[in-house]
């Protein structure tokens, strides 16, 4: 017996594009029902079960954003698409923003209109590893039960996401479990460090190139956006882009298309757009350094992941969790001042400087218990710390902090000091990717490599 066809919602009061999307669905082995307004929507909502809703954005009695709202509240778990005119990019953010799970442009582009109904399709009824994942992404404070609760509902459109929070907080797993739980779940997730790429070679490793379109391309190169296809394109640190960068970006994600160096004709791409940074995107309009029309492109939705000082009473798990990944089924304890050492400290670094800070406290102790000292936290004052602090230590005139952090006696010490607590920070912040933290340092790769192995870091 076969299992019957998915019926699908069309609203639109133009004949001809009833008729043609009719005709695209059905030949996809689909059934449709039509409805020329928001009224008569209602009444076929109200009476059948569909498996997905596309609807014009301007019908005779309303919008259609009016009618995704509705959707959105009533029965979020049937995706709505909407039908927006050419190059109406704020209207469909608009959608977007209300719950609509993707969009399309007129004139409708058959190609693009099956993979979007392919892909919600999908995932409509699938069942999705929500309950899981807080042994995922661990904590049970109520920043992180928020946290994982708009996961759960993000992950079911297909709108850009713009994940926010300081370096070390975890944004490339916040990324991964969108990514997981979507219903492009099955394809590729592709994550890109826009900080790591050499800003000569950014447009041929995010559109791809063709063999000879320059020195050094001795073969094609598929880029990023089509490695992502079907799937999910992460962009971690995107407020590295240089401006040039960001344009293209920009045409990419409201064109759907990438033109790969060397080649004289767009190519579709069918992606989900994630986004991260560290660094606050608002100063950054503000100062010119990132463009408006594409922040609010990739910006449709934020994520904020919450530093680990705003949610303490996660440390025993994150302790427990990492230190059985270190150590196994017989983890170390730590003892009661070790215990009241981590709680007050800030964790500038946050998750991945606590990773650390345990990785380094089991190597020194004895297996079995985790003394204060086998921490080695920064103290408060220390080179290491001044950086963290500077906001908050930094006096209203904008003079120096009148505080010395204590070092070695003698000037060369102390030198080798304050470097090596800068480089180790720069380290941190860019994941230990030496190019990136050459840069930022402002100096070369070399010269990084040629400290590094002065101060005895590996």
């Amino acid at each position: 017996m076969q299992e019957p066809r998915p019926t699908i919602l069309i609203v639109d009061d133009e004949p001809d594009i009833l008729t043609l999307l009719e005709l695209t669905l059905d030949r996809m082995g689909l059934t449709c029902h039509k409805a020329a307004n928001l009224a008569q929507a209602r009444q076929l909502l109200a009476k059948h079960v569909y498996a997905l809703c596309l609807t014009d954005m301007r019908l005779p009695d309303g919008s259609g954003i009016d009618l995704v709202r509705e959707v959105s509240s009533t029965a979020s778990e049937l995706p709505i698409a909407v039908i927006t005119a050419h190059g109406n990019v704020e209207l469909a953010v608009e959608a977007l923003k209300a719950g609509a799970y993707d969009f399309v442009s007129k004139p409708v582009d058959l190609e693009v209109l099956r993979a979007l109904v392919t892909t919600a399709l999908k995932g409509h009824g699938a069942q999705r590893p929500e309950r899981r994942t807080r042994h995922i992404l661990l904590g049970d404070s109520e920043p992180m039960r928020r946290l994982r609760g708009m996961i759960a509902k993000v992950s079911r459109s297909q709108a850009p996401i713009y994940i926010s929070g300081e370096s070390g907080t975890g944004k490339e797993l916040v990324a991964r479990l969108i990514h997981t739980q979507s219903s492009r779940g099955d394809a590729a997730f592709v994550p890109v460090n826009c900080g790591a790429l050499p800003t000569e070679l950014m447009e041929s490793e995010l559109f791809g190139h063709k063999k000879g379109s320059f020195t050094g391309a001795v073969s094609d190169n598929l880029g990023m956006f089509r490695a992502a296809n079907g799937g999910t394109l992460f962009l971690d640190e995107v407020a590295e882009l240089p401006l040039p960068m960001q344009v293209k970006l920009l045409r990419a994600i409201q064109e759907r298309a990438v033109r790969p160096v060397g080649e004289n004709r767009e190519v579709g791409v069918d992606v989900r757009l994630l986004s991260a940074t560290h660094k606050p995107l608002e100063h950054m309009l503000q100062t010119g350094q990132f463009r408006q029309d594409l922040y609010y492109r990739i910006n449709v939705i934020e994520l904020r992941v919450p530093p680990l000082r705003e949610r303490r009473q996660d440390l025993p798990q994150l302790t427990d969790h990492i230190l059985r990944q270190i150590a196994g089924d017989s983890p170390p304890k730590l003892e009661e001042g070790a215990w009241r050492a981590l709680h007050a400290y800030p964790f500038p670094g946050n998750v991945r400087e606590l990773e650390n800070i345990l990785q380094r406290a089991y190597t020194l102790c004895d297996g079995r218990v985790i003394a204060t000292e086998h921490l080695q936290l920064p103290d408060a004052e220390s080179p290491g710390s001044m950086a963290m602090a500077a906001h908050e230590d930094q006096p209203a005139s904008g003079a120096p902090s009148p505080r010395a952090a204590p070092a070695p006696a003698d000037l060369d010490g102390a030198l080798e000091h304050i470097e090596r607590a800068t480089i180790l920070q720069a380290l941190e912040a860019h994941r230990w990717n030496r190019t990136a933290t050459a840069r930022a340092l402002g100096i070369t790769f070399r010269a990084l490599r040629y400290r590094l192995k002065k101060l005895g870091v590996e």
